[in-house]
């Protein structure tokens, strides 16, 4: 700190010697004197203008902030009462001489080093508590950070704070494709312009610093990259300080490593700063504030490099798990629609709509979902959830998953095939009685009763024809008219007399069964077994190790056929009791049951029928009227599929 030695006016003449090498200046009464309290200098204030208490208190804040008082008057020492005697830093008797000014100024100023030494070694001692503590903090955040993108950025901004670095680059190994290893520029970082770059790659190695330093694995302090060290075998390229007009002064380079020691990576900290909101607008800017990176920069800037270099290894191997995951979950959507092709693309559908649902409840400002919100890891919790929420039906026999009409295939062949027969054994009987006519009455009667003959023929051949009709018709998966049923039971008691003149039924018991089947192609024995998929779906999920993120896998997808007023399967769930998540799958997975056009038993409905229907089923009670208002205003299946 500059000093200036300020004398009272009053004082006789003053020997240039008194200062010991300090600038002298005079202040005038009391004025002065306070006035001279403003520039924080050292002071010698006689003892009687001390007399009141407004300028010992002034005199007490100086010396307070920084400033030295000297004392003098007609006494040796300080008189009690004047002001605490460490408030001076020392005291000149009326009278004294040259010699002793000087060894009374050199005391002090001696003083005063001391205090600024320890002031500043505390100074010190608590910026460096306190970037422990930043460091700590700062590990923390690595931590949490899984996003990689957003992870590097505050790996270098956090690099950055701890130096004080106006500047800087991140680069990271990668393969380079032969065998080896190479950095690539992934992130750049400027406080003082707007930074535009691509990413390249450098060879690791001597030849550029950052190569150099990923080869060494050492720290590198470059006080100034225009004067290298003599022999130094790498060098600084300027390309992009004379692209941009940057200049670039002082540098830290430092390694960043995974748990294991190898080097994943090298950061770049570019011209520190001695004060940290300066802007380095130009090449002036850069000599007066920029100053070379010391020990304690290398320790904090390696120490977060490392935890940074665990961070980063982390945020990968979460990354990995992620894609792991990903890929079952694919590959099991695969293996759900190679069983039932008819229903391609039905799981990523639902799990779009389900998706958008509840990115559309999260944005819901108020109504009964006004307080819900859904994070990016619980919206890929409940993707996840909504493409596997058919996984049991791998548990259920193909031929009732496939199953298109009432009728198993088989089944209705075997109905053609009676029938075909009924059919030649009718023409067989009819033809027999031709040819006896013929033989017992002769040619003349038969022609006389061919008309007739032919007749009761065509009738039967008709009869035969509304029957197979009647059983196409029944067999189609939608709701019959009562009349129907009771035709399709007629048909059960009618029999007919086979080749061995045998009365055999048209329809077996079995087959008038199926066919009265009033809603679907399924019979409750079949629908049982179809319901079932939910309870393997999850104890299939169960068995899986989930992250604990996406713990609520199973039971999200285990719930989606539960019903608001506990009609449902397979726990009879009702209410809160249902997770949200399974209440809004439940929507998305009727609505495209309804609108898809991939199954063979249905056409696909109109969406305003598809919507009254969805409005009939809440009013039922089987759906949530609160979320099906928001999926229909917001018109969910209209939005593109979400990207999470």
């Amino acid at each position: 700190m500059a000093r200036t030695l300020w004398i009272d006016a009053e004082t006789g003449p003053v020997d240039p010697d008194w200062g010991a090498d300090l600038p002298i200046r005079r202040y005038a009464g009391l004025q002065g004197l306070l006035g001279a309290v403003a520039t924080g200098g050292i002071l010698v204030v006689p003892a009687a203008m001390m007399a009141t208490s407004d300028v010992r208190g002034r005199l007490e804040r100086h010396v307070s902030g920084g400033g030295l008082l000297i004392g003098s008057g007609p006494t040796p020492a300080p008189p009690p009462g004047l002001l605490p005697e460490s408030a001076f830093w020392g005291w000149l008797p009326d009278g004294s001489g040259t010699a002793q000014w000087r060894i009374v100024l050199r005391s002090a100023l001696a003083q005063d080093q001391l205090q600024q030494e320890r002031t500043s070694a505390l100074d010190a001692r608590e910026r460096f508590g306190t970037q422990l503590e930043e460091v700590h903090r700062i590990g923390i955040a690595l931590t949490t950070e899984r996003d990689p993108k957003a992870l590097l950025a505050l790996i270098l901004r956090k690099c950055r704070e701890v130096t004080m670095a106006d500047a800087g680059s991140l680069y990271l190994v990668e393969p380079d494709g032969e065998g080896g290893r190479r950095l690539r520029f992934k992130l750049s970082q400027n406080d003082s312009m707007t930074v535009d770059y691509e990413e390249f790659t450098v060879p690791i190695g001597k030849g550029s610093i950052a190569g150099t330093v990923a080869l060494t694995g050492s720290p590198l302090i470059i006080e100034d990259v225009a004067h290298l060290p003599p022999g130094s075998d790498y060098a600084f390229d300027g390309a992009w300080d004379q692209k941009t007009g940057y200049t670039t002064r002082s540098m830290l380079v430092v390694p960043m490593r995974d748990r294991g020691g190898a080097i994943v990576g090298v950061v770049q900290l570019i011209n520190r700063k001695r004060h940290a909101e300066a802007v380095l607008a130009s090449p002036e800017h850069v000599k007066r504030f920029v100053s070379a990176f010391d020990e304690g920069s290398v320790t904090f800037a390696s120490s977060l490099a490392s935890q940074a270099g665990v961070a980063l290894e982390n945020a990968r191997l979460v990354r990995n798990i992620e894609e792991l995951f990903e890929g079952f979950v694919q590959a099991s959507v695969t293996a759900i629609e190679s069983r039932d092709p008819t229903t391609s693309g039905h799981s990523a559908r639902v799990a779009a709509l389900t998706v958008n649902l509840a990115r559309t409840v999260d944005a819901t400002p108020g109504g009964p979902w006004g307080q819900a919100r859904f994070s990016l890891v619980q919206l890929r919790e409940l993707r996840y959830a909504s493409l596997l929420h058919d996984f049991g039906k791998v548990g259920v026999r193909e031929e009732v998953l496939v199953k298109a009409k009432k009728l198993y295939p088989w089944h209705l062949d075997q109905v053609r095939e009676r029938l075909s027969a009924m059919r030649q054994a009718t023409r067989l009987r009819d033809a027999r009685a031709r040819l006896a006519l013929v033989l017992d009455q002769g040619v003349d009667a038969y022609a006389r009763c061919c008309e007739a003959l032919d007749g009761e023929a065509a009738a039967t051949e008709a009869e035969i024809d509304r029957w197979l009709a009647l059983i196409l018709a029944a067999n189609e998966p939608t709701v019959l008219e009562d009349g129907n049923f009771d035709l399709l039971q007629g048909l059960g008691n009618q029999t007919w007399i086979d080749g061995d003149d045998l009365a055999r039924p048209v329809l077996e018991p079995g087959e008038v069964r199926l066919l009265s089947i009033r809603r679907g192609s399924l019979d409750a024995e079949e629908r049982q077994e179809i319901e079932r998929h939910v309870v393997h779906t999850q104890r299939f999920l169960t068995q899986i190790p989930w992250t604990p993120e996406l713990s609520g896998i199973p039971r999200i997808a285990g719930a989606h056929h539960e019903r608001v007023n506990g009609s449902g399967y397979p726990l009879g769930l009702n209410g809160e009791a249902i997770p949200v998540q399974s209440r809004m799958m439940a929507i998305a997975d009727i609505h495209d049951a309804l609108t898809a056009a991939d199954r063979p038993y249905k056409k696909a409905v109109p969406l305003d029928k598809a919507l009254d229907i969805l409005n009939d089923e809440a009013r039922r009670g089987h759906l949530d009227q609160s979320l099906l208002d928001i999926f229909v205003s917001a018109r969910v299946w209209a939005m593109p599929d979400p990207q999470i």
